[in-house]
């Protein structure tokens, strides 16, 4: 299963705050960010995750996020 989100992450700390407590919450799964893009996107890859799960540990965490269509 891949998804892709939209977010408001803005720096490389940021993403790598992030990408450690996404890490925690889904520790098999590949996670980037490309804060190149118009779109700040978060992937992720992974067999077993939920979406609804990565936007709330992300607007716990301050940030908006979305699942990109």
């Amino acid at each position: 299963m891949i998804e892709v989100f939209k977010t408001d992450v803005k720096g490389i700390r940021q993403a790598k705050k992030l990408m450690s407590l996404l890490m925690e919450y889904c520790p098999v799964c590949r996670i980037n960010f490309d804060l190149e893009d118009c779109d700040k996107v978060l992937r992720v890859e992974g067999k077993d995750f939920c979406a609804n799960s990565i936007i709330e540990l992300l607007k716990l965490n301050g940030y908006n996020c979305e699942i990109l269509n």
